[in-house]
């Protein structure tokens, strides 16, 4: 429960940091999360496959 309600207060925090960056810089952050996510997925995949199959 704790860590949602941290959770909650910085997705508030960001979201609030958000509204008052220019539409420039809230897209580039935007693109380097998600791409920093496909990575972070791509090698969570490769590393389960590898550990479980030997």
């Amino acid at each position: 429960m704790l860590f949602l309600v941290a959770a909650l207060l910085l997705l508030g925090v960001l979201l609030g940091t958000v509204a008052h960056a220019p539409l420039s810089v809230s897209l580039v952050a935007g693109a380097a999360i998600a791409l920093w996510l496909a990575v972070f997925a791509v090698r969570e995949r490769h590393g389960r496959r590898r550990h479980t199959t030997g």
